[in-house]
């Protein structure tokens, strides 16, 4: 008895077993239709002010690498250094550096084309911005002295709100101190970019650096300098002016030599203008793998370098607990080139501007991204997450009967 109830148990699971592989085997693309693969991606939000930026290596790595930075300190040995923790550039790199810089000279002169033709705006009070006419009227204004509905207060902007300025103190020698406070006004401040592009093997006759021909070595968690102790008799740093933040330069036209558009399409300048910029984040992030970025966790402060500087100007989240120091980190890509986010626009000619009720429907991009896109040139795969050109935007009077 027992046996033929076991029996009828194994067959039912065997008749189961070949329903399910006919039915795979017969619906495999009707399956295949309805896939749960989905390239949705939350879109980026405002960090709090009290909010500290995410840590590129964690903390349990952090305390791991000084502790044997303490090891090794505590040993009198040599430790053997590679570039460019020794001083000397990464050969490989040079010709990146290069390309980085003449990528950004080009994205400026597209840029600055492209905002004659498409409008910009700011708001006066939390510093949104908005590519297009007109501008959006989302209510994501909440700061201090904002209107009691949230909307914002648009003013014209420019190109220094969707390409804004992030600064480094130019160092004559990367592997030597620290800026301290009392030197801030001494040491010229340049866009972090070109510092890292200078650090890397670009010579800009403006912001000489010290290009060394012997590695540095270190003992015991010392730094030894044979060039400081036998210097070579050309010297490149004898006529640099360490007051040059007083002299006022005239603005170079360097960037003018690597690039000008005779072309007038604006549509040409934007495909241009879209590959400068995927290609100077490229070439930065190979950069920032071998060249130290520092950057404060509470502000946009930015030292290109292995160390921060010592100036204490930081006013963001408890800056009175750190005596106005900033607290350092290791720096990201978007640290150094900021992708200030907007709206996305999918169509600029209806003259209907977002609105608040159908937010949840629309998508962000980067303001360069968004300005191009706008101007004709065809955006990256990679946006495709936060651009949500699959989302279907129902009218104001569908939203009710939206599930």
């Amino acid at each position: 008895m027992l046996r033929g109830r076991i029996r009828n148990v194994v067959n039912l699971l065997d008749i189961t077993e070949r329903s399910a592989k006919n039915f795979i085997g017969i619906n495999r693309h009707f399956c295949g239709w309805y896939s749960t693969g989905s390239s949705h991606v939350e879109l980026p939000i405002k960090r709090k002010k009290s909010e500290r930026k995410p840590l590129v290596t964690s903390v349990n790595e952090l305390k791991r690498e000084a502790r044997l930075r303490r090891k090794e300190k505590q040993m009198v040995q040599e430790n053997t250094l590679r570039p460019p923790e020794n001083g000397l550039l990464v050969k490989g790199l040079v010709p990146v550096a290069h390309e980085v810089y003449a990528a950004r000279a080009k994205l400026n002169t597209c840029v600055s084309r492209i905002v004659k033709s498409i409008a910009i705006f700011s708001c006066s009070l939390c510093g949104e911005v908005h590519v297009g006419d007109p501008p959006h009227r989302i209510r994501t204004c909440d700061v201090a002295g904002s209107l009691k509905n949230k909307e914002h207060t648009w003013d014209r902007g420019g190109v220094e709100h969707i390409l804004p300025l992030v600064e480094s103190f130019h160092l004559y020698d990367r592997v030597g101190r620290a800026v301290s406070h009392n030197e801030q006004l001494q040491v010229d401040r340049i866009p972090a970019i070109v510092e890292l592009c200078v650090q890397a093997g670009f010579d800009i006759p403006e912001y000489p650096t010290r290009r060394r021909t012997f590695p540095i070595y270190s003992l015991a968690g010392k730094i030894i300098d044979f060039e400081r102790r036998f210097p070579k008799e050309d010297t490149p740093g004898k006529d640099i002016n360490t007051y040059g933040f007083w002299d006022k330069k005239k603005k170079s036209s360097e960037e003018d030599k690597f690039f000008d558009l005779h072309s007038d399409d604006v549509q040409a300048i934007a495909v241009q203008g879209m590959e400068a910029w995927e290609r100077m984040r490229s070439g930065a992030s190979k950069l920032m793998k071998k060249y130290a970025v520092q950057t404060c966790g509470y502000c946009s402060e930015m030292q290109v370098g292995p160390k921060g500087h010592k100036v204490r100007n930081c006013q963001a989240f408890k800056h009175q607990m750190r005596d106005g120091q900033h607290a350092w980190q290791e720096a990201t890509v978007d640290d150094l080139i900021p992708p200030v986010y907007v709206w996305h626009v999918r169509d600029r000619h209806s003259g209907e501007p977002l609105v608040n009720g159908l937010k949840r429907y629309y998508g962000m991009l980067p303001a360069v991204v968004e300005l191009f896109a706008q101007a004709g040139a065809y955006v990256g795969d990679h946006y495709a997450g936060v651009m949500r050109e699959d989302v279907a935007v129902p009218e104001l009077d569908e939203l009710k009967w939206v599930v």
